[in-house]
């Protein structure tokens, strides 16, 4: 078993951001203990630039106020882009997938940010969620398709039958992901290509 921080016998300020690291998704007390033994040892070229932009992002960068992107203005650069289509209205679940999506480069409409997926399980109901917004912008603005982006786990598709049956008497196309989507999986985890085919070959929810 991976010690605590406290038994390394660095210095507390070491040992504190240590804990702080491995709070983060995908890192462990280990591999944030690497990480910070490798920020130490190139103070100059890497913990001191980093340092300071994480201090101008916890100053600068907010929600985006209509999708709930990551922005440094009220409104996301997509949101604001007169170039995508406002017809069209992209759910994913959180920011890294509505990243995974500008990565696969085949939508060119805008998203919305739930900010996470229902689960009975983890006590996340609606209230929890921007789905309230969601509805009224769906039934305000001038949109013709929903795409339900959610990933294929069975939270995800909990999700996606609990928006379409808000929206039942909504004059909107619903639809989601088909093809090359696996049972399970997330879109943060797959590559642009199957994001692509899923998104190009989507159906009618």
């Amino acid at each position: 078993m991976d010690e605590h921080p406290g038994s390394l016998g660095a210095a507390r300020e070491v040992e504190n951001l240590i804990e702080l690291m491995a709070k983060l998704p995908g890192l462990g007390r280990r591999s944030a203990r690497r990480a910070v033994l490798q920020m130490v040892n190139k103070r100059e070229s890497l913990m001191e630039p980093m340092s300071k932009l994480m201090v101008d992002v916890c100053q600068k960068v907010r929600r985006c106020d209509l999708c709930g992107n990551i922005a440094v203005e009220s409104i996301c650069n997509i949101c604001s882009n007169p170039r995508r289509d406002p017809s069209k209205l992209c759910v994913v679940a959180d920011v890294s997938d509505l990243w995974a999506m500008e990565r696969a480069n085949t939508f060119n409409g805008r998203f919305y940010v739930l900010g996470g997926i229902l689960s009975a399980l983890d006590g996340v109901g609606p209230e929890d969620l921007n789905i309230p917004k969601l509805i009224n912008r769906i039934k305000t603005d001038p949109i013709n398709e929903i795409i339900l982006a959610l990933g294929a786990t069975i939270n995800g598709q909990t999700t996606a039958h609990y928006i379409a049956d808000q929206l039942t008497n909504a004059d909107v196309e619903i639809t989601s992901l088909a093809h090359g989507m696996p049972i399970g999986g997330e879109l943060d985890y797959l590559d642009e290509g199957t994001i692509e085919v899923a998104f190009r070959h989507r159906k009618e929810f």
